[in-house]
């Protein structure tokens, strides 16, 4: 990170969400333009308005260029896959239509939560390549092998293929799609947004794919604001109902990190509305019910989201729910569905759990390490996510691997400190980091830090987790107040304030 002055971190979000509300209009403008023409050529052939696309039709505009597509519906995309499959029996050298086939597959499983969808992606991008080569000009497939890539928690190989289609066609926006997200789990925030910037500056893509991208990279360095301006925007031009809910789920989630329960409780309803079961909203409004005490209702509502979407981020949340309500016994078969689900997705190429748009907890890996923390073996979390760090050094698994270091009983507690610290430090203004650098902390005796981290955590979210918030309060509250007179200087004196005799 960058370090800039306080001027400059306030006046150039502002800037960049400005120049990204221009391209989204221009985007907005092209579609509208390139809408009216087909019009046009319809009307003049067939005496009437164009019929409204059909399913195969809705899911070739959301998968779009390949690998780097917006979200669509699963019977769309069921759809569009079975379409594919029938053309390429008849037409097997084919091979954009294999990579069309690969992201479909990709799509349907982020959709689905199904990893089972992951090899059959993985089998079609590699058959288009085996068709035409990427010497030969096949970056579709190279593009879709890195969104594959992604999904499945291996961002290094998600820059490499997009890197390569960079290098092959700098003016090809997808890859800059891709690009963005990958630098993002790699912890290089400023490439992140090179890629988005040079994607705004290409005047391609799809509004609400170049504003979700946008609004990731403002959320990520801690510009809350710009992030949900740039994310209604985005919204507003969704073009199918998929779009729509996953822009209203965002917002959702952003409203949430805020603190703002019944902000975030409204755009998962209007996404519920929108597209009705919708996984990722079952789970944000179940989240918000259990922060408002209606528990027995979130309870219901993460059974209702793990029906929709089997991911085992969402066991997670939902385990800790239980157990924060003294469910122990199902709380530990929440855990162990946990192991089960990771495992899976390991056996079908991943690191277990598809991460999804802006999902923090984006591997496997660093969710076993999280319940392993907390819930099992902390020495087996630590070994773990030293080699995720080395892997994919990013703020979500700084902030896992020190509080692992922290749960073992490190020695002295220095390096728990320090990648704790790492993980606030790059921006994102998260309340689980900074309750766990608040009670690393606490433990090292730096009893005003810990106190100004464990009010800030509470501050930014008072119920972040059923969990740990109530931790955070039973530790606040241990920590008492500061010693009068205030913080002592290097001689160990008590500051006070000056007299009138001085």
């Amino acid at each position: 990170m960058i370090a800039m002055e306080t001027a400059q971190q306030t006046a150039q979000p502002v800037k960049r969400r400005r120049s990204t509300v221009a391209v989204l209009a221009g985007a907005a403008v092209l579609v509208a333009v390139a809408a009216g023409l087909l019009t046009l050529v319809l009307v003049a052939g067939n005496q009437g308005p164009p019929p409204p696309p059909g399913p195969v039709g809705r899911a070739m505009a959301a998968v779009g260029a390949v690998g780097a597509g917006s979200p669509a519906s699963a019977s769309d995309l069921g759809a569009l896959i079975g379409d594919r499959r029938t053309w390429l029996r008849r037409h097997p050298h084919d091979d954009s239509s294999w990579a069309v086939l690969g992201s479909a597959y990709l799509e349907r499983g982020r959709w689905t939560g199904d990893p089972g969808d992951y090899p059959l992606a993985e089998r079609a991008l590699r058959h288009s390549l085996s068709v035409r080569p990427e010497a030969n000009g096949n970056l579709d497939a190279l593009v879709g092998l890195a969104a594959l890539a992604h999904e499945r928690g291996d961002y290094r190989a998600a820059k490499h293929y997009g890197e390569m289609v960079r290098a092959r066609s700098p003016q090809r926006w997808t890859a800059y799609a891709v690009l963005s997200d990958a630098y993002s789990r790699l912890g290089d925030q400023k490439a992140a947004a090179g890629a988005v910037e040079k994607l705004g500056a290409l005047g391609a893509g799809p509004g609400y794919t170049v504003g979700r991208l946008s609004a990731e990279v403002y959320w990520n360095r801690g510009w809350r604001e710009d992030a949900a301006a740039t994310l209604s925007d985005a919204t507003a031009l969704a073009a199918t109902p998929a779009e729509k809910a996953a822009g209203l789920n965002r917002m959702g989630d952003l409203a949430w990190e805020r603190g703002e329960a019944q902000e975030a409780l409204g755009h998962y309803e209007t996404a519920l509305g929108v597209v009705p079961g919708h996984g990722r909203a079952l789970a944000g409004r179940a989240r918000v019910l259990a922060s408002l005490g209606l528990t027995d209702e979130a309870e219901h509502m993460y059974r209702a989201a793990l029906a929709a979407l089997p991911v085992p981020e969402l066991g997670l949340e939902y385990g800790e729910l239980l157990e924060s309500r003294g469910k122990a016994d199902e709380a530990a078969e929440q855990y162990t569905l946990v192991r089960a689900r990771v495992a899976l997705g390991a056996a079908r190429g991943g690191t277990g759990s598809g991460s999804g748009p802006g999902s923090g907890a984006g591997s496997g890996v660093l969710l076993l390490g999280l319940l392993d923390a907390d819930h099992r073996d902390p020495g087996a979390a630590v070994a773990r996510l030293r080699a995720e760090w080395k892997r994919h050094p990013n703020a979500y698994v700084a902030d896992a691997l020190g509080w692992a270091l922290y749960r073992e009983g490190e020695s002295d507690g220095k390096e728990a400190l320090k990648y704790a610290r790492k993980a606030t430090d790059q921006g994102l203004r998260n309340a689980v980091f900074l309750y766990h650098l608040g009670a690393i902390e606490k433990h090292l005796g730096k009893d005003g830090a810990a106190r100004r981290h464990l009010e800030e955590a509470l501050r930014v979210n008072p119920s972040f987790s059923p969990l740990l918030a109530p931790r955070a309060r039973e530790a606040l509250g241990a920590l008492g107040e500061p010693a009068e007179g205030g913080p002592r200087d290097v001689y160990g004196r008590a500051n006070t304030v000056p007299t009138a005799q001085g």
